[in-house]
């Protein structure tokens, strides 16, 4: 077909054969429409010859011009030269996770939650969603043209892939809007439809290579790729359902507005959802995605429900990690049948002993599951599992398989009962178990116990921690057992010829492994806390020690009452905290550590004389010169904790005009209520 004949065909009128740049973005233009009707809206508006040929001209003009070359053409999506590694991105808003639910009490608590929380007896308008198996990214637009996209990695830090989210054509590379925002980040899920997932382990088996165990694995294997052309190759999709950071635009009033208007700029986002009011409502989605699951053509563990007025939702807040305006409603794990082998224990980096079923091989939720853990003995006991039992075995996506009851019409004659070990199966030493807990340890520690070394070592190498790359189990493994490494000091004492020695290591992976343990040198106190493996500290309160104490010095010198002083630490931690630092092997660990040339950035807290030190402040309204994120400031530099919702353990609720409905429960309740000048009067002299 001919130039002419081609735009006449279109309803088009051909550029001038001399207009370059016009006609360059007369291509740019037509080729996104025709792949946002494909691969969007699903409505092909022209044959896929006629894509090809304008495709094809596009990529020869941009050829012979480069100066005609756009970061949003369509020619961007074919993949580029393979990066060295994927750059680090910090996320301006953090990527929070969500708290599941599991069973209609667990939903119609959560709602009742969210009621309390508004101070309103009225039903809570909600939107609800799919849950996707896929994997969370942050797609950046700048004045309408996508600029970066990054994987939600620990939820602050995550993974530039943005030459491989080019070559995804769900993805706008340009907003369909002549006003876009100045900056948008699009929050959603890139994933792999059950088709493309077929053909594409269709395609591995007939080069002889490795199958995908399901289509999430496929999709972020996809995404990981440091070469993008491997990416393009694969049919990968994408599905919006939240925002991040905006600039030179207002959010929409309500979450389902919000994918409204996405679906406006070209951005895609999926057609299962609703608006639906109360427990009532959310159960009766749920129940009919439920019904429907195995026809949607993709993988779906779930649905979200999400409270749908923005103003609600700000009102909420968040807990730790999640808001509390949203809930993953999970649907029942898929289960197995399959025979107990043996039982075994296994031995993790605090000692712990955790009884493991060894099973007949057996496929769960596409995944071949032989082992299941039976958590400690007491549950092994309640259970009655025995070696030789039929057993039903779950698997709920990335969580551990785990044995789930027994089938006592098939339990063969011949079952043995498991007994826990007296002594170690690694070093030997002697098993305990304190009255009050209710798992087994070993007593050896990480230093005569190589279970609990690797277990430590692992841990401290971790993405989480100090984000050592390359440094996997095998590897750690081998280090251990050649008794190369014995504490994490040690790993920055290795060198190229050492780690070149070691089975599968060349000296490439050596370099890189090498070079990963320096950049790890910069972290941050957070991190470091968290990657020594205290028991009982987990990021959240590593996050908060850090935060509270701001130098290490301060927290290896703190008292009990200055650590119980740290908010959310109650005695256990502490207990544990204080042994671990008052150990002298640990304190020695340290310094190794400092002197190999770890460090960070310390910051003396300002904490004045902690006027509302174990105090809880709930801010409400609008105050007449503090903001409401510059008073919470105020409140927790104080010592204090800034909650969202008033409840009896509310120690004072600071009101500003239009406060609502947490005034009037705080009056209810007899809360002392405070304006601004008696806030700021108490920060003063907290008598």
């Amino acid at each position: 077909m001919s130039r002419d004949a081609l735009f006449t065909k279109l309803g088009q009128q051909a550029p001038g054969a001399s207009d370059w740049r016009g006609r360059a973005e007369w291509l740019r233009s037509e080729l996104n429409r025709h792949a946002h009707a494909y691969y969007v809206l699903d409505q092909p508006t022209i044959p896929d010859a006629e894509y090809d040929a304008l495709f094809a001209e596009l990529q020869a003009l941009e050829s012979e011009h480069p100066e005609l070359a756009s970061a949003d053409s369509p020619t961007q999506r074919v993949g580029g030269t393979p990066l060295p590694e994927f750059r680090q991105v910090q996320h301006d808003v953090p990527m929070l996770s969500i708290n599941n639910g599991f069973s209609e009490e667990d939903i119609e608590s959560f709602d009742r939650r969210v009621r309390e929380g508004l101070g309103s007896d009225s039903a809570v308008e909600y939107a609800c969603e799919l849950k996707f198996d896929g994997l969370a990214i942050n797609l950046r637009y700048e004045r309408g043209v996508l600029v970066q996209a990054a994987t939600r990695g620990d939820g602050t830090t995550g993974e530039d892939v943005t030459a491989n989210i080019r070559t995804v054509r769900s993805i706008p590379l340009r907003l369909q809007t002549n006003d876009p925002p100045l900056l948008i980040d699009v929050r959603g899920e890139v994933l792999m439809f059950k088709a493309d997932f077929a053909r594409l382990n269709q395609r591995q088996r007939e080069v002889g290579h490795k199958e995908f165990a399901n289509p999430r694995n496929a999709a972020a294997g996809s995404l990981r790729q440091l070469d993008s052309r491997i990416t393009a190759q694969r049919h990968l999709r994408f599905f919006a359902y939240g925002i991040g950071r905006l600039e030179g635009g207002d959010f929409p009033p309500r979450h389902s507005a919000l994918l409204d208007w996405y679906r406006a700029l070209g951005i895609p986002v999926c057609d299962e959802r609703a608006v639906a009011r109360g427990a009532a409502g959310v159960l009766g989605f749920f129940a009919d995605i439920g019904r429907r699951r195995t026809a949607l053509p993709y993988e779906i563990d779930g649905v979200v429900y999400k409270v749908d007025r923005v103003a609600q939702q700000q009102a909420l807040g968040f807990v730790s990690r999640a808001p509390r305006f949203a809930l993953a409603h999970k649907f029942p794990a898929e289960e197995a049948t399959t025979t107990v082998l043996d039982i075994g224990v296994q031995v993790g980096r605090t000692g712990a002993l955790t009884p493991v079923a060894r099973l007949a091989p057996v496929s769960v939720g596409g995944v071949t599951v032989t082992n299941a853990t039976l958590h400690n003995e007491d549950e092994v006991r309640r259970k009655d599992v025995r070696i030789g039992d039929n057993v039903i075995v779950r698997r709920a996506g990335d969580v551990i398989p785990e044995v789930v009851a027994v089938v006592p019409e098939r339990r063969p004659p011949d079952v043995r009962q498991f007994e826990m070990p007296v002594a170690c199966p690694v070093c030997g030493s002697p098993i305990t178990r304190p009255e009050e807990e209710a798992v087994a340890r070993c007593s050896g520690g990480w230093i005569k116990c190589a279970a609990q070394r690797k277990g430590g070592l692992l841990h401290f190498v971790s993405r989480r921690a100090m984000d050592i790359e390359g440094l996997g189990e095998q590897l750690v493994e081998q280090l251990v057992d050649r008794g190369l490494v014995t504490t994490p000091a040690d790993f920055y004492k290795l060198g190229l010829v050492m780690l070149s020695e070691l089975d599968r290591m060349a000296e490439k992976s050596a370099q890189n492994v090498l070079k990963a343990i320096e950049k790890s040198k910069s972290t941050t106190l957070a991190r470091f806390i968290y990657a020594l493996g205290i028991r009982h500290v987990g990021e959240s309160t590593a996050k908060a020690l850090a935060r509270h104490f701001g130098m290490l010095d301060a927290m290896l010198e703190a008292s009990e009452a200055e650590v119980l002083a740290v908010d959310d630490i109650g005695p256990v931690v502490a207990h544990s905290i204080l042994s671990f630092l008052s150990d002298p092997l640990n304190r020695e660990l340290i310094e190794q550590l400092r002197a190999s040339g770890v460090h960070w950035e310390e910051n003396v807290p300002e904490r004045g004389n902690q006027a509302l030190a174990g105090k809880t402040i709930v801010l409400t309204g609008t105050l007449p010169t503090l903001k409401r994120d510059e008073a919470a400031a105020m409140v927790e530099a104080a010592g204090g904790k800034v909650t969202g919702s008033v409840s009896k353990k509310t120690s004072y609720v600071v009101a500003g005009d239009d406060a609502g409905s947490k005034l009037a429960k705080a009056q209810e309740l007899g809360i002392p209520i405070l304006d601004e000048t008696e806030f700021l009067t108490l920060l003063e002299s907290p008598e």
